[in-house]
C-alpha cells in the first residue's frame, strides 16, 4: 500500500472531476515516466500522515481534503461500506482518489516550508504509532520513524513546485 500524489492544473482538475478514468490514465503515465508531476510516499504514507497530524498540520496532505466520489457516512467495516466498495467504478487501488485544491496546495507548501525531519520525529515514541495501528506496523524497528520522515524533503519540493504553478494535487493509495 503506497501513498501517491499527482500535480494537475486547475483545468485538469475540473476534467478529472468529470472523468476519473481520464485522470487515472494521466496518473499512470506520469508514474511510469517518473514525471515530476508524480511522487510517492511509498509505504510511509500513514506514518507521515500521523506525524504531520501530531504536529497539528491542518491540511490533510497525504489523503487529500476533497472527495471526487462521495463515500457513505457509515462504519468502515459495515455492510453498506462493503457494498459501496464492491460497486465502486473509480477505485485507484484502495478506493477512489481525493484531492487538494490549488489554495490548499499553497497552504500546505507554506506550512511545509520550515518543517524539518527532526520536527516530525522529535519526542515521538514509536509505540504511539503501533498503538494507533499506523501502517505498516513496523515502528518498533530502529530507524523507522526516520524512514517515514525522510519523505518530507521530497514532499516539500513537490508541494512548493505545485504551489508555484498554481496546481491542485490528486492523492490516492495503491
Amino acid at each position: 500500500m503506497n501513498g501517491n500524489w499527482l500535480r494537475v492544473s486547475p483545468d485538469e482538475l475540473e476534467r478529472a472531476k468529470a472523468d476519473l478514468a481520464w485522470a487515472y490514465d494521466i496518473a499512470r503515465t506520469a508514474r511510469n515516466d517518473d514525471s515530476d508531476r508524480w511522487t510517492t510516499t511509498d509505504k510511509a504514507w500513514h506514518g507521515l500522515d500521523f506525524l504531520l497530524d501530531r504536529l497539528g498540520f491542518e491540511i490533510p496532505l497525504v489523503l487529500g481534503a476533497e472527495e471526487f466520489v462521495e463515500s457513505p457516512d457509515v462504519e468502515p467495516d459495515s455492510e453498506e461500506m462493503l457494498d459501496f466498495l464492491d460497486n465502486l467504478e473509480d477505485d485507484w487501488g484502495y478506493g477512489p482518489p481525493s484531492y487538494l485544491t490549488p489554495d490548499q496546495v499553497a497552504a500546505a507548501a507554506s506550512a511545509l516550508d520550515t518543517l524539518t525531519e527532526d520536527d516530525l520525529v522529535r519526542g515521538v515514541d514509536p509505540q504511539e504509532l503501533n498503538r494507533a495501528e499506523v501502517y505498516p506496523g513496523i515502528w518498533e524497528r530502529p530507524g523507522m520513524l526516520e524512514w517515514a520522515a525522510h519523505f518530507l524533503p521530497d514532499a516539500r519540493s513537490f508541494f512548493a513546485a505545485a504551489a508555484k504553478d498554481g496546481d491542485a494535487v490528486i492523492c490516492w493509495l495503491d
